[in-house]
Parts: structure tokens; sequence; C-alpha cells
């Protein structure tokens, strides 16, 4: 993986929590906070899996058992 991509990824994923609290925030305006809840959770997830496979990503390249280009 290049690094370009690595930082690009790392930037979708805090897009991905930004749009979370958006959309968690704006839903609460017009519906419960159950629904905001229930709305918001699969981007957050989301988010979250990303930046756990790009740690990990991390790890290896500077343990060095898989470098980045």
């Amino acid at each position: 993986m290049h690094r370009a991509r690595f930082v690009r990824l790392a930037l979708l994923a805090f897009a991905l929590v930004a749009a979370s609290f958006v959309v968690r925030g704006t839903t609460r305006l017009v519906a419960p906070y159950d629904v905001a809840v229930l709305l918001s959770a699969p981007l957050l997830f989301a988010a979250a899996a990303l930046l756990a496979g790009l740690f990990v990503l991390a790890t290896l390249d500077a343990v060095g058992i898989r470098p980045m280009e």
C-alpha cells in the first residue's frame, strides 16, 4: 500500500466519524434519540473498522513485516 493511499483512508475514517456525529445531531431534531443512534451507528462502526485496519497496517510497517511503498 502506498503512503498516500494510507493517508487518504485515514482522512476518510475521520470524515466518517464526523458524518456520524452530524447524522446523529440532525436526526435528533426530527426523530427520537434511539432512531438517531440507529442511523448513525453504521457510519461510526465503519470508521472504527477502518481505523483498526489502518492501525494493523501501521504496526506491520513499523515492525518491518509489511513495509509501505
